[in-house]
């Protein structure tokens, strides 16, 4: 090994040394929300971009989720990324009643591997993809080769949506089998999935019976392998009795014949999806424990949903500020008062304060004051929903106009948008009640419109961190430059690896103190902190200090008259 030069004998040796580094842009926009909805998959986070996503993903609401469902779909008409989680209490999936096996829960397709054999052991073949009653709209079709001829394909109603009738595979071909081939139709029979009876949603055709079948271009053409992989709709556990010929899942070998005797089009209607009871403060904490794995799920607000009695709500939030305090310490909770403070609350204020001061003091929670009244135009209704997640939204669309660390309330950047109206707008005295208390007034304010008239945190010590915009700023510059402090891990500690990385944050929070975010900052990164006791421990220590930029809360006007022949200079300062 060479200590300087490679080379042995004269010449000319290249390399390239980085130091190119910056800190690098990361996103502050991005929703939590964990709630109850009619499809989908369970305790397992899904990005949503669009209400139309919303949908796709999720179904559209019934009477008894149109809450939550419209409280996800109004932070994404603020923001485009809104992580989804959803829950379900006893709730099961759409199946086979006649194959006698009791109704299954699958919430998603870990939890589908992890119990497939035992479902196929107790005789289930197609399972509704998602728990709730939406899944049994499905019904499953389908056309296995007939050696006699092609008169039941012929006959068969989707015969339309095939080339030809199902044969021999050249898998099977190759192996010596036959009648291995089935058409496969995955169809909205009651119209709860695309709008309209008896939709074909999906057709798997030629897919085959044979355990190990192989497609011409090398993927897997095994009936469960594509199913499993490619419906959106349904899973397959197994064959069940009677509803394949003996041989299916078995491999093809010589002289195997994997046609069914006697008719070879057959169906399945599904029923026994529920959508379950409603959902308890343990499905809430389910949902949200998901969450708690920052490196892999960016979040940076975790939206509470509006639970009806105090109690619920209480111990909802306190455990979203556990997660986003104790765990990630890189996202706020936002969240509303409970639903029986503010709805025929004859005493709305005093409802949310009491309820407010059960909550966790800390600089990561944000509270506001209010439920909004929206149009649900799937259940052709007026509804209430909680205002943390349009206040979240609001947060979120601050940092596309202007940045994290500006305050989101005011008639610049705090309007709320697509609302009816409020449950209740309150009066001057009932805002400075709540704001003393911490609470955001969210009011209807003359000539300005509905908006968000605090900028308050949940800490109850007086600090630059009870005011949103310095929480949010100090989130932003730590994830960033933690991102950044990554480089320097396994790097030696010396003078060299200090000042580099001096260089490397010092332009960052330049730019931020250029943008207005903060008024004056140093770093120190010197032998100062980084002591030999510091660094025989193999540590490197880095300290950022940082004036944070002051957002408004109250103005003063002093309107002075003078005498006339009083001279300007000589008054002001002087009141």
């Amino acid at each position: 090994m060479a200590i300087s030069t490679p080379l042995q004998s004269p010449g000319i040796f290249v390399r390239e040394i980085d130091l190119t580094g910056v800190v690098p842009n990361v996103p502050t926009s991005t929703g939590g929300f964990v709630g109850e909805f009619n499809w989908g998959p369970v305790e397992e986070t899904q990005l949503i971009s669009t209400e139309t996503g919303l949908v796709e993903a999720f179904g559209s609401p019934d009477s008894d989720n149109t809450v939550e469902w419209h409280s996800a779909a109004y932070f994404l008409r603020y923001s485009n990324e809104l992580q989804v989680v959803r829950v379900v209490e006893s709730a099961t999936n759409g199946f086979d009643v006649a194959s006698g096996a009791a109704a299954p829960l699958v919430k998603n397709r870990d939890n589908f591997d992890n119990q497939i054999s035992a479902l196929n052991d107790s005789d289930h073949s197609f399972i509704g993809k998602y728990p709730g009653e939406v899944g049994n709209s499905i019904s499953i079709h389908w056309c296995g080769a007939d050696s006699s001829g092609d008169s039941d394909f012929n006959a068969w109603t989707y015969n339309t949506s095939f080339d030809t009738a199902p044969g021999t595979s050249a898998h099977a071909t190759d192996a010596g089998a036959s009648g291995d081939e089935v058409h496969v139709v995955v169809v909205d029979r009651l119209g709860e999935l695309s709008g309209t009876r008896g939709q074909v949603l999906e057709t798997f055709p030629f897919v085959s019976l044979a355990k190990g079948a192989l497609s011409a271009d090398g993927s897997s053409n095994y009936i469960l392998d594509r199913i499993n992989n490619g419906s959106k709709y349904t899973w397959m556990a197994g064959f069940g009795t009677g509803n394949f010929s003996v041989q299916a899942g078995t491999n093809a070998a010589s002289g195997k014949d994997y046609a069914q005797s006697g008719v070879v089009t057959k169906s399945i209607n599904f029923t026994g999806g529920s959508n379950g009871n409603a959902l308890g403060v343990g499905d809430y904490a389910t949902g949200f424990d998901l969450f708690e794995d920052k490196e892999n799920l960016l979040i940076d607000f975790l939206i509470a949903p509006g639970m009806n009695a105090r109690a619920d709500q209480t111990s909802v939030v306190n455990d979203c500020v556990a997660i986003a305090q104790g765990i990630r310490k890189d996202c706020v909770v936002v969240t509303s008062p409970a639903r029986s403070d503010i709805i025929n609350n004859t005493d709305p204020t005093t409802s949310t304060v009491t309820t407010g001061n059960t909550f966790t003091s800390s600089s990561y929670l944000i509270v506001d004051n209010n439920y909004l009244k929206v149009y649900d135009k799937f259940n052709d209704q007026y509804i209430y929903i909680p205002a943390a997640s349009s206040v979240a939204g609001i947060m979120a669309a601050t940092d596309a106009v202007a940045a994290p660390w500006f305050s989101p309330a005011g008639p610049r950047r705090g309007q709320m948008l697509g609302i009816t109206s409020l449950a209740y707008s309150p009066n001057q005295t009932q805002r400075d009640t709540l704001y003393k208390a911490g609470i955001n007034p969210i009011a209807n304010i003359p000539g300005q419109g509905v908006m968000l008239f605090g900028d308050k945190t949940k800490l109850s010590r007086p600090s630059a961190f009870d005011r949103i915009n310095v929480r949010r700023l100090f989130l932003g510059i730590e994830r960033a430059i933690s991102v950044a402090a990554r480089n320097v891990m396994f790097e030696f500690n010396d003078e060299f690896t200090r000042a580099e990385f001096k260089n490397v944050i010092e332009p960052f929070l330049r730019e931020i103190q250029g943008r207005r975010g903060i008024t004056d900052f140093r770093v120190v990164c010197d032998e100062s902190n980084n002591t030999p006791a510091v660094i025989d421990r193999n540590e490197f220590v880095c300290s950022i200090f940082v004036k944070p930029a002051r957002s408004i809360n109250f103005v003063t006007l002093n309107f002075v008259a003078v005498r006339t022949g009083v001279d300007f200079e000589e008054v002001v300062g002087t009141v």
